[in-house]
């Protein structure tokens, strides 16, 4: 993969939103997946230009871009390349991007995921899950912040907020998986 991965980040703009100073934030997101690290980081400021070369990757390249641009500061781009990787065949190691984006800010992102998540079998995302059970509980956590902060006026249920429905039909939550911890 790392030769793919050389390939996508030449191809990848280095012009950076508002002219932001670095093109990656030093916060990093880490999970495990058998036995492997899987590290990224929490933002990518750079502008994406992906539609220019998009056509002339195969499909391994095509998901290593959309998990790249899944951290984008714009949350626009973050909508567009998870919706374009949930719509792939996406492989295991894709998903601690997946779930990562969960526990951000941006319903629309998690309306949008559940919509395509609940019609497939999401088994290995709990799988995941469970193998990151502590990183998994405090997005869970941070996607309840995020409700009560930004859309409780709205959802004034939480038992009916879309995130709930997502962590829980799709990744699997459960609150035995807390009080594991």
């Amino acid at each position: 993969m790392e030769n793919d991965v050389t390939k996508i980040y030449k191809l990848i703009s280095q012009k950076t939103y508002n002219n932001v100073t670095i093109g990656e934030s030093q916060d990093v997101v880490e999970y495990f997946q058998d036995d492997n690290l899987i590290k990224f980081p929490y933002r990518i400021y750079y502008i994406d230009n992906s539609d220019i070369f998009l056509e002339s990757l195969s499909e391994q390249q095509k998901m290593i871009l959309h998990c790249i641009y899944s951290r984008s500061c714009d949350g626009y781009i973050r909508r567009k390349h998870l919706n374009s990787l949930l719509m792939m065949d996406y492989e295991d190691w894709t998903i601690p991007y997946i779930v990562k984006i969960c526990d951000e800010y941006v319903v629309e992102i998690l309306e949008m995921t559940y919509e395509i998540l609940k019609e497939q079998d999401t088994e290995r995302i709990k799988k995941f899950c469970l193998q990151n059970i502590e990183s998994f509980c405090k997005g869970y956590n941070r996607m309840i912040s995020y409700w009560n902060e930004y859309y409780r006026f709205r959802n004034k249920s939480f038992q009916k907020y879309i995130g709930r429905k997502l962590f829980r039909e799709c990744f699997g939550y459960s609150r035995s998986m807390e009080r594991s911890l």
